[in-house]
């Protein structure tokens, strides 16, 4: 077992106490119209497991990891008590942008979603300068491609957004060799590499660091295993952290903001306000950016938010066989206690 490991408690105990909510996005975002999740409560407060659904269930297993570490086990010392986050601006037309930005009060960075399927080059550009435009010279924007483009692509579009301002890009191209690749052919640009999926989803996630392929990581604490593991993984790699949601309800932003609060170093706005992308989510209030930040605290969901928003009893069921699943993983791993 390793020190990031967590006990597992028994199966029972998590089963029992699951609920299984179905939340409504204001707008589709990564490809969800309705974002799931399932909740559970544990000594040390309420967790949330949430992987999305075409993950396998040994991925899947890291994010109950997380799950049962922050609702079980100590959390690191927080260092500051509030977060300030960058509001999210999905893939929508360009005229819809000023609606978007409305939502995330006080933000002063936003991070503008690029490269979705079905668009154009000339839409992210569009979007992109929309933002600039609504949030003046002074405005932080950082855009995310989701590793979509190859490599020449991705070396185009740096160069077409030049002229934005850019904080940075994130995950341009989907391998360590093509970031590494396209870091030193723009490296001219002085516009920064973020990588996200090359840490979260990758089996060795310090790899991009030990490549030179980023000037800085994208963090999430569910698919790193907890707040514990991701602050060791940030503290290994040596280089500056962006903590972000992997849209999250307003528990597991909470564990997001936990983890950010644990940091010795955060110079950037943290992707933690996702909970605004929500028509609904299970706290009232929701853990919505006031003054550009969210506090670092847990949270309890409303028992009527719950109920309201209960998965219908098919789903339910799904995730309940998948928790049992992602539990059997993790308690076959070398590294769990059984």
């Amino acid at each position: 077992m390793t020190d990031d490991a967590a006990p597992l408690p028994p199966f029972d105990e998590l089963r029992e106490g699951a609920r299984v909510v179905a939340l409504p996005m204001r707008t589709r975002f990564r490809g969800v119209d309705t974002r799931e999740a399932l909740l559970l409560s544990g000594p040390g407060g309420w967790s949330e497991f949430s992987p999305f659904a075409e993950y396998d269930d040994d991925e899947a297993a890291t994010w109950l990891s997380a799950t049962i570490d922050f609702g079980w086990m100590p959390q690191p010392p927080a260092v500051r008590h509030e977060i300030r986050v960058n509001a999210t601006v999905p893939a929508v037309p360009a005229e819809s942008v000023p609606e978007i930005l409305a939502r995330f009060e006080g933000c002063r960075t936003a991070k503008v979603k690029v490269a979705e399927p079905g668009q154009t080059l000339a839409d992210d550009v569009a979007r992109v300068r929309a933002v600039r435009r609504e949030m003046g010279p002074e405005g932080r924007i950082r855009v995310d491609a989701n590793g979509a483009w190859n490599l020449d692509e991705a070396e185009h579009a740096v160069h077409v957004l030049a002229d934005c301002d850019l904080e940075y890009i994130e995950q341009p191209c989907a391998s360590v060799d093509e970031l590494a690749e396209l870091r030193r052919r723009i490296g001219y640009l002085d516009i920064p590499i973020a990588a996200d999926e090359s840490v979260r989803r990758a089996t060795d996630p310090l790899a991009v660091a030990r490549a030179g392929a980023a000037d800085i990581l994208v963090i999430k604490a569910q698919p790193l295993g907890g707040v514990r593991r991701a602050r060791r993984i940030v503290e290994e790699a040596g280089l500056p952290a962006v903590v972000s949601s992997a849209l999250d309800t307003s528990v597991g932003l909470s564990m997001g903001a936990a983890l950010a609060a644990a940091l010795p170093q955060l110079d950037y706005d943290c992707g933690l306000g996702t909970s605004v992308l929500f028509a609904a989510d299970v706290c009232e209030p929701p853990l919505t950016p006031s003054f550009g930040a969210i506090p670092a605290r847990r949270v309890v969901p409303d028992a009527d938010a719950l109920a309201a928003r209960a998965a219908s009893p098919e789903r339910r069921e799904w995730w309940l066989q998948r928790l049992e699943r992602c539990y059997a993983v993790l308690s076959a791993r070398t590294d769990a206690p059984r």
